[in-house]
């Protein structure tokens, strides 16, 4: 069975968030943020010198790759999709470009992809993975300045939200995506296409500084060394193996996009990176009310969690997962 076979069979994913954002947890400095946790960072545009810090705490003991592969297929999911470097910058695998990594950086020293890689192949489940190519704010030529105060997604205040990090790189206008993609994006691209075994899509997002050249150089790339894997259509500039919907666009017409294959991302309760006090969980009801409305369209549902620091997926939700899944496998 090709990629393409595959994904349009799988209907339901999980996809997860984690990174140094989960040690905050939603809160800084005596303060709560509102909108998404893994947007931290820039929400209170943290230092990346102080951002930095967060990674020699980290150590999340509890962290079990065969655990959250087991729940996953215990819910009735095909596929898993893992966030191995999000906005901040942050690797979740042991990359030789930058020692800004869970291996190098964190007394945990673990290769998380590594091992949940292993446990995929171990137990028959399919391994994608998140990379951020374009938003990178601990990079000086991360991309995203042309986007200016355009989105109040993480703050909820139009016009106070930057896509790219310039409280520690201002002058947006002598930046240089060119050299990060180069030097960073590229070779870390080749890193996961080449080292995990079998990925069975990569989920770019957020293009911005992206041109159609890099986007093209970096499809191109992915399909030299895994022609199997697909690519989603976050890689930006009209290309991509299938469409990702908007955020929670539960109601997506696919009939707007010239794709052959479709996926909603969408959160288990308001947020993608772990916050504490994110306890608006959606009901098993409400999961499966979801995922009947967008496979009735052939959109696959892929569900978000966020661990927290400690690498445990939260409780309430494991229960909700698992109740959705005893009943899609009554079904069967």
């Amino acid at each position: 069975m090709n990629g393409k076979e595959w994904f349009k069979e799988a209907k339901y994913g999980m996809m997860i968030h984690w990174g140094l954002y989960s040690i905050l947890a939603g809160e800084w400095k005596g303060h709560r943020m509102g909108g998404i946790g893994e947007w931290i960072q820039q929400y209170y545009r943290i230092p990346k010198a102080e951002y930095e810090q967060l990674a020699k705490v980290f150590n999340p003991i509890y962290f079990d790759a065969e655990e959250w592969v087991k729940l996953a297929q215990d819910s009735g999911m095909k596929y898993m999709v893992i966030t191995a470097k999000h906005h901040e910058g942050f690797c979740m695998y042991h990359t030789k470009v930058d020692r800004y990594n869970i291996v190098d950086a964190t007394p945990f020293g673990r290769d998380v992809i590594g091992e949940l890689s292993e446990a995929c192949y171990k137990h028959g489940m399919k391994l994608g993975l998140y990379y951020s190519q374009d938003l990178d704010w601990h990079e000086p030529n991360g991309g995203g300045w042309e986007r200016g105060k355009t989105w109040a997604g993480a703050t909820g205040n139009p016009g106070d939200a930057y896509w790219v990090n310039n409280w520690d790189f201002p002058n947006d206008g002598q930046k240089n995506y060119t050299q990060c993609f180069e030097d960073k994006i590229k070779p870390q691209v080749t890193e996961l296409m080449t080292r995990y075994g079998d990925i069975c899509l990569i989920w770019f997002d957020t293009p911005s500084s992206i041109s159609p050249a890099q986007s093209q150089e970096l499809y191109d790339l992915v399909k030299h060394y895994q022609p199997e894997c697909l690519v989603n259509s976050r890689i930006g500039n009209g290309l991509g193996d299938y469409c990702s919907t908007g955020d929670n666009e539960v109601d997506f017409d696919p009939s707007t996009k010239d794709f052959p294959l479709f996926e909603c991302p969408a959160t288990l309760n308001d947020t993608w990176g772990y916050k504490s006090f994110d306890n608006n969980w959606k009901s098993r009801e409400q999961v499966l009310g979801l995922l009947d409305r967008l496979n009735a369209r052939g959109i696959n549902y892929l569900l978000n969690v966020g661990p927290d620091a400690l690498g445990r997926i939260p409780g309430p939700a494991q229960n909700i997962f698992r109740a959705v899944g005893e009943h899609i496998h009554n079904l069967k």
